[in-house]
C-alpha cells in the first residue's frame, strides 16, 4: 500500500497518519514529508479482508479522526502501488491493482506516470517515441539502458514490466515534533508573543504525552517581517513532556532571542531527540508545588481527551482573548 497525504500537511498530523497505518500493519515505511508505504501481506491474513477494504478503512479513519483524506494505491509491488496512488485525483480515494491486472493497467499510462520516472527521463523517452508505459515495457532493456543510463535504464525497464523486488523497510520519522503559530499581523507585543509561546508549549506537551514520548531538547524558530529568521536549540536538563519543564526552557530560548523591536510574523517550537517516555526514570520530587502541577496536568489531559484539545487553554491566552 502506498499512501499519499495532502501537500504541506503539518508534521504532527503526518505522524498521526503514520500511527493510523501502524494500526493496520506493523510494517510501515515513512516517506516524508507526506507519503508512506505499508506491507500488507501479514495484515491481509490478520484482518481477513482484501487490500481495497483495508484502504477504505484507512480513509475512513483518517477522515473521521484527523480530518485528513488520503490517496491509497495498492498493488503487488512498490512501483505499482505508488503509480496507482499517483493516478487518484485529490482529495482522496483507493485504487487497487491485482497481480494479473498489472500489465494491462500500466500499459496505456503515459510514461511519466510510472513511479520513479522523472521529468527529464520522460522527455528523453518521448523524444525516441516511447510515450506510454506499454511501449517502454516492449523496448529491449539494453536499449532503455542506452537511453537513460545503466542503472536507471535497467530499473525503468523492469518497473514498466511490473518487476520491483524492493521490500517495504520499516522506518519511522526522525524523532522530533513541532507546533507553529502565524500572527495575523506583525507584532511587537511581548505579552502576545509570550502568550502564543505558552500556547505552543502546552500544545506540544499534550501531543508528546498523548504519544507516550518525551523530548530531550527544544528548538525555537522565529520568523520576522522581511523574511529573516532566528533559530536556537537547547537541551533539557532531563528528558520531559511536562508543561513546566518545556515552558521554562522555551522562555529561556525566547529571552535569548533579544526581540526588542523585532516584528514577528510566526513562531515554531520543536521537540527534539524524542524517546519513549518509559525509557526515562521519573525522579521522585519533594517539591509540593511541582507535584501539584503534575497532578493538575494529568487531570487536564483527561479533560482534553474527553472534551477535545480546546477544552483547556493556557491562562494567559484566555486573558488575551477576553
Amino acid at each position: 500500500m502506498h499512501v499519499r497525504c495532502p501537500d504541506r500537511l503539518p508534521e504532527d498530523v503526518y505522524r498521526q497518519v503514520l500511527e493510523q497505518l501502524a494500526e493496520l500493519s506493523p510494517v510501515v515505511q515513512a516517506l516524508p514529508p507526506t507519503a508512506a508505504l505499508v506491507e500488507l501481506k501479514g495484515a491481509l491474513r490478520y484482518h481477513g479482508v482484501d487490500g481495497r477494504r483495508l484502504g477504505e478503512v484507512l480513509r475512513v479513519r483518517t477522515i473521521s479522526r484527523l480530518g485528513v483524506d488520503v490517496r491509497v494505491g495498492i498493488g503487488p509491488s512498490i512501483t505499482v502501488a505508488a503509480t496507482a496512488s499517483g493516478q487518484i485525483t485529490e482529495p482522496g480515494g483507493v485504487l487497487a491493482i491485482a497481480p494479473d491486472q498489472v500489465a494491462d493497467w500500466l500499459g496505456p499510462l503515459p510514461v511519466e506516470a510510472l513511479h520513479g520516472i522523472g521529468p527529464r527521463q520522460a522527455q528523453v523517452l518521448r523524444d525516441y517515441g516511447v510515450h506510454c508505459v506499454g511501449l517502454l515495457a516492449a523496448v529491449p532493456p539494453a536499449t532503455v539502458q542506452r537511453l537513460l543510463g545503466g542503472r536507471a535504464g535497467r530499473q525503468a525497464a523492469d518497473r514498466a514490466r511490473g518487476i520491483d523486488p524492493r521490500p517495504v523497510t520499516p522506518r519511522a520519522l526522525p524523532a522530533s515534533a513541532s507546533v507553529s503559530r502565524t500572527f495575523p499581523r506583525h507584532t511587537l507585543d511581548g505579552a502576545a508573543v509570550r502568550a502564543a509561546l505558552l500556547d505552543l508549549v502546552v500544545t506540544l506537551a499534550v501531543q508528546l504525552r498523548g504519544r507516550g514520548q518525551v523530548a530531550r531538547g527544544l528548538t525555537l524558530s522565529l520568523r520576522f517581517a522581511g523574511g529573516t529568521t532566528w533559530e536556537k536549540t537547547r537541551r533539557l536538563p532531563e528528558a520531559s513532556a511536562h508543561d513546566d519543564d518545556l515552558r521554562t526552557l522555551a522562555y529561556r530560548l525566547i529571552d535569548a532571542a533579544g526581540l526588542q523591536r523585532g516584528r514577528l510574523t510566526g513562531i515554531t517550537l520543536k521537540g527534539e531527540d524524542l524517546i519513549a517516555a518509559d525509557q526515562v526514570a521519573e525522579q521522585i520530587s519533594f517539591d509540593q508545588v511541582r507535584e501539584a502541577r503534575l497532578v493538575a496536568e494529568e487531570v487536564s489531559d483527561r479533560i482534553r481527551a474527553k472534551f477535545g484539545p480546546g477544552a483547556i487553554r493556557p491562562a494567559t491566552t484566555l486573558l488575551r482573548v477576553s
